[in-house]
């Protein structure tokens, strides 16, 4: 546990300092941080100019620092420090590097086992040392130390620590489930343009999906679907599976479009709390150049902890009172946005209560009532009271400037309801069976009648009421 707060400059002199690469204790995924070797402690920040460290290692006479070649792939440099409570696994970009680490701390630890107090200097003293001149961009609200972990390097969730690791390159995904992307793909005018940032997005976002070696070994599947418009004019992609087959690769995908570091500490939070098994990353594009990414968590918990996944504000209390007047007390899956400015935006999706549609539809119309979203278009009301079954769900979005969108999942609607619905909105229902048909897709999973608030749409997504269809790319 770290007593004290110390920043870099406040260190003063360092037996070794540098940049080195560490695997996180929480989700294991990878992180440069800035070390810094003094006295008996092995100091780590995210920059060199922190005014507070991220983490230490105390550096006992138990402790052991070996070279961990091979120990995981693509980190042939790869060093170990073991203490009685976790073992660190750290990786230098050359072999010379690495062998000047293990030297330096072994021999810390050696001087330790001899009655020293670690290095050639002294420990730092702190308490009355002034802030640094340049503070960093970022700072962390509160340091808190790694907590102990098993040793196996090998990428495990529950207690989370996300990568800002710089990516890697990828392979792509396997052939099955690629050529399914590439049939709903291919199926939506937009996305024809091989010159379109669109489809570059959506192409770096098809990469970070694992592979068939990345899912070697694993039973369960990776779980796809998309959500278009009845216009086909704005799609929502989603993909999921086991964690540690995912996390790595969808941190990278975030790095390189550019999230901010605080969301993916935001993810790490998040993770902690909710302990997901499985994981996924999800993009939305629009035909007038919209795109946008993040994550979600498509797991059972209470909605107590998926509204933890959002920023503070009316919204989310608004929720939090209306789920508990209607006793609606879990939350299947919550996910947030990855853009590089706020508002942030965190949505949640819950099942309503009850066994009979009238009584869902009613809950679920309420919910547009309770906040204060304009009432659903008559014809589509007609058609939510008239053609729906029992299973309706609601996906909410909220942000810290109010609620961003309010849906309406209905399951499995029919052929007809699917037509009528896209004469609500003008759209040609042809062009969605002609998606079905290239997805080879009896229909959708759902039907969402949603709402997107004025404002929210940002000059690319459509404000207003429309209808959204759910597809299985499974």
């Amino acid at each position: 546990c770290m007593a004290t707060k110390v920043s870099v400059s406040a260190l003063g002199t360092a037996d070794k300092e540098g940049w080195l690469t560490k695997q996180g204790g929480k989700i294991k995924t990878w992180k440069k941080r800035w070390f810094v070797l003094k006295g008996d402690t092995l100091y780590y920040f995210k920059t060199q100019k922190d005014s507070e460290q991220t983490g230490e290692i105390k550096l006992l006479s138990t402790s052991a620092c070996n070279p961990e070649p091979g120990k995981s792939k693509g980190k042939k440099y790869q060093f170990s420090v073991g203490t009685p409570n976790r073992v660190y696994y750290i990786f230098d970009e050359t072999e010379k590097g690495m062998q000047q680490w293990v030297d330096k701390i072994s021999k810390t630890i050696d001087n330790i086992s001899n009655g020293g107090s670690g290095g050639a200097s002294s420990s730092a003293t702190v308490g009355n040392e002034p802030a640094p001149a340049a503070t960093p961009v970022e700072q962390p609200k509160t340091t808190e130390p790694e907590k102990p972990s098993s040793p196996d390097p090998s990428p495990t969730v529950g207690n989370t620590d996300i990568s800002k690791e710089e990516p890697k390159n990828t392979t792509g995904t396997s052939d099955g489930h690629l050529a399914k992307l590439n049939a709903a793909k291919s199926a939506i005018p937009f996305l024809s343009d091989d010159d379109s940032k669109v489809l570059e997005f959506w192409s770096i976002w098809s990469e970070s999906i694992p592979n068939a070696e990345d899912m070697e070994g694993v039973s369960e599947r990776i779980e796809f679907t998309l959500a278009t418009s009845a216009s086909r004019e704005k799609l929502t992609w989603r993909a999921a599976g086991p964690q540690n087959a995912f996390i790595q690769k969808m941190v990278d995908f975030f790095w390189n479009v550019g999230a901010p570091e605080s969301e993916i500490d935001k993810l790490n939070d998040v993770g902690a709390l909710i302990n997901p098994t499985k994981i996924g990353s999800w993009i939305d594009m629009s035909e007038k150049g919209g795109m946008d990414g993040g994550w979600y968590f498509p797991v059972d918990n209470t909605i107590k902890l998926a509204l933890a996944a959002g920023d503070p504000g009316e919204p989310t209390n608004m929720v939090e009172d209306w789920a508990a007047q209607q006793n609606v007390e879990q939350s299947y899956s919550v996910g947030r946005d990855m853009g590089a400015a706020p508002p942030r935006q965190t949505e949640i999706f819950l099942r309503l209560p009850g066994s009979d549609v009238e009584s869902q539809v009613s809950l679920a119309l309420d919910a547009f009532s309770s906040f204060k979203f304009p009432e659903i278009p008559e014809a589509a009301k007609t058609i939510l009271k008239e053609q729906s079954k029992a299973g309706i769900c609601l996906s909410i979005i909220t942000s810290s400037e109010g609620f961003v969108r309010l849906g309406i999942l209905v399951p499995q609607p029919t052929r007809g309801c699917v037509d009528d619905l896209c004469g609500v909105v003008g759209a040609s229902s042809d062009d969605i069976h002609a998606l079905e048909s290239s997805i080879n897709s009896d229909g959708p999973s759902f039907v969402e009648y949603q709402h997107l608030t004025e404002g929210f749409g940002y000059g690319v997504y459509k404000e207003g009421f429309d209808v959204v269809f759910h597809y299985s790319l499974n």
